[in-house]
């Protein structure tokens, strides 16, 4: 019994701060607001989403010009122009 009722006042707790805060954020209007808070996430994560994207492929476009750079400034490996002689056969 004791039980039924802690959960049951901690419950009601959190529908008390809840509508709270509600209030606080929203005033009258509330119930109207929460599809717009919902709305916000979403474009939220869409910009973040694109941010993480373009950080991507900004650092494979620098990755691969600093590869191209470095491959010009390696210089070509020396061709062996020595005749290869054939190995003895038992």
């Amino acid at each position: 019994m004791a039980r039924q009722y802690d959960s049951q006042l901690i419950e009601s707790v959190g529908v008390r701060r809840r509508r709270l805060r509600d209030a606080v954020l929203f005033g009258a209007d509330r119930g109207r607001h929460s599809m717009d808070e919902y709305l916000g996430k979403v474009f939220t994560g869409v910009i973040l989403a694109a941010v993480i994207c373009a950080c991507c492929v900004g650092f494979v476009f620098i990755k691969r010009e600093l590869d191209k750079e470095n491959a010009k400034q390696q210089p070509a490996p020396a061709v062996s122009t020595a005749p290869v002689s054939p190995s003895p056969s038992k």
